[in-house]
């Protein structure tokens, strides 16, 4: 599905394929993305799958993923580029032997050949006919003079080594940024970019996602946890889980030869559900039994 962007239904498609059960608003808001050469904020929860949604477009347009992983303190050395500096200190070295080390000049060590390239400058340096799908993860965690060395380099997608000049992509690469809303973003970086919020998915999404994720998982077990998961997403928790709790649970039941919910399995199986003891300790305290019952109540 390279060159110019699908239909929103072929996007929708591609993507189920790929084992990723995006509903309409998210398949229009990447098929916009692409078709308008915009980079994509998507927003939400941990858990929902953002980060999933660039690993996923990367699959469908058969192009390489790149990715840079956020956090705080991450500087330009760590998302653009540096100098290999064991290697141009063998080149000195190198030079002094041959007795070339006064007419050698500064572009002989400061070259391409001894950078190395960060995923930013990478995406951006990549040539191929199929331009990568670049997946910022997690913006929220880095600091803001990052997000505004960002805002800089999606303006133009080029990026200034002083030693060197200014490297401008050919194309453009696909950009996919994800927010867990930690910390707002700044107005100026979501002007930049067109914005999705991605939400808990309903119960009748999350079967679909289950059965996508896990062909193997018995359709009554799957619509029992997903009951169960949907009601405790409206218990309160320090931090209820996403979809990808909903499949590590499942597999953890799986593994566990479960045929159907019962509340000591359940109880068992809470460290791939919930990930705070406080949480767990709420579950095991009889949490997890009253919402077995109202499971079965409203099946």
């Amino acid at each position: 599905m390279s060159g110019s962007p699908p239909t929103i239904d072929a996007l929708q498609a591609a993507f189920a394929e790929q084992r990723y059960v995006a509903d309409r608003d998210l398949a229009t808001a990447v098929y916009l993305s692409l078709a308008l050469g915009r980079p994509l904020l998507l927003e939400g929860e941990a858990g929902v799958g953002k980060t999933e949604v660039g690993r996923t477009l990367a699959a469908v347009l058969g192009a390489e993923l790149i990715r840079l992983q956020c956090y705080e303190g991450l500087d330009v050395n760590t998302a653009v580029y540096e100098w290999d500096y064991p290697r141009q200190m063998l080149e000195i070295r190198l030079l002094e032997a041959r007795g070339e080390a006064k007419s050698a000049a500064t572009r002989d060590i400061f070259s391409e050949e001894f950078l190395i390239r960060r995923p930013l400058l990478r995406a951006l340096a990549d040539a191929r006919a199929e331009p990568p799908v670049l997946l910022i993860d997690e913006i929220d965690r880095a600091d803001e003079e990052f997000e505004a060395f960002l805002l800089e380099v999606l303006a133009d997608f080029a990026i200034t080594i002083p030693e060197i000049g200014t490297i401008k992509a050919e194309t453009p690469p696909r950009v996919i940024i994800t927010s867990n809303r930690t910390r707002e973003v700044h107005d100026a970086l979501k002007r930049r970019c067109l914005y999705h919020w991605i939400d808990y998915p309903t119960a009748e999404r999350e079967l679909a996602i289950l059965h996508r994720r896990m062909p193997g998982l018995a359709d009554a077990l799957a619509r029992e946890v997903v009951a169960f998961v949907q009601r405790l997403r409206t218990a309160d928790l320090t931090k209820v889980p996403g979809i990808a709790e909903t499949i590590d649970w499942s597999a953890a039941l799986v593994a566990l030869g479960a045929k159907a919910l019962d509340a000591e399995q359940v109880e068992r199986t809470l460290g791939a559900l919930l990930k705070y003891q406080e949480d767990v300790n709420a579950m095991r305290a009889g949490g997890a039994r009253r919402l077995l019952d109202d499971v079965r109540a409203g099946a």
